[in-house]
């Protein structure tokens, strides 16, 4: 489709990044592998969360991040620690021959879709990492919420979380009130991350964003 031309704010990257770092701690002992294309919006903290910090980043080849043989390859033998899925890549990489290899993971990122139940554990059987089900839109700094899964967890369903720091998440009814707990509503996002509307389209802007 047409890119929708969200812009974001320097500082509401920043957040981003130095919130993530106080959360997850990457030093210089980490590998970041970078396989997003640049033009998603998780790049850019695949670029600039291990440059922050020392941490060595690895570029994956043109196309590496469809290739999950080419992945599992690409981890174990650059010892990748910290790294990103889309869930539905994520089921790929799992069902990949020589997973085994991929030891050194710590962190495993998942964003961009829905997070089921069941591929939650598949992958608490198969790889010894921690994984994070991150949410949020483009239009403020890649990611407002965060969770941390959690291995034996009862519920079957795998919840967004709550926000990153600086961030105000709602839940509004039709007259922008908040709703009871338990009624359905909108979900609004408030705080330094959100973004300044869309580039050349104030239409949309109009709709999307509160002031």
């Amino acid at each position: 489709g047409k890119p929708k031309g969200a812009m974001n704010a320097h500082r509401g990257i920043c957040n981003r990044l130095l919130w993530m770092q106080k959360q997850y701690r990457i030093d210089v002992t980490d590998v970041v592998l970078q396989k997003t294309p640049f033009s998603f919006d998780v790049s850019v903290w695949e670029f600039f969360w291990p440059l922050l910090v020392g941490a060595r980043l690895v570029l994956a080849r043109p196309g590496g991040h469809r290739d999950p043989a080419y992945l599992v390859d690409v981890i174990a033998t650059e010892q990748v620690t910290i790294m990103h899925f889309v869930p539905s890549m994520l089921g790929a990489f799992l069902a990949a021959p020589g997973l085994n290899r991929c030891q050194s993971l710590r962190h495993v990122m998942c964003s961009g879709e829905v997070l089921s139940f069941n591929l939650q554990e598949e992958f608490f059987s198969r790889i010894p990492a921690e994984l994070h089900n991150l949410y949020g839109p483009t239009e403020a700094a890649v990611d407002v919420t965060y969770w941390t899964c959690r291995r034996d967890d009862e519920r079957r369903l795998v919840p967004i979380g709550r926000p990153v720091a600086n961030t105000q998440m709602y839940i509004l009814g039709r007259h922008m009130r908040p709703v009871p707990i338990g009624v359905p509503g909108d979900l609004y996002i408030g705080g330094i991350q959100v973004g300044r509307g869309y580039h050349n389209r104030p239409e949309l802007t109009d709709e999307r964003f509160v002031s």
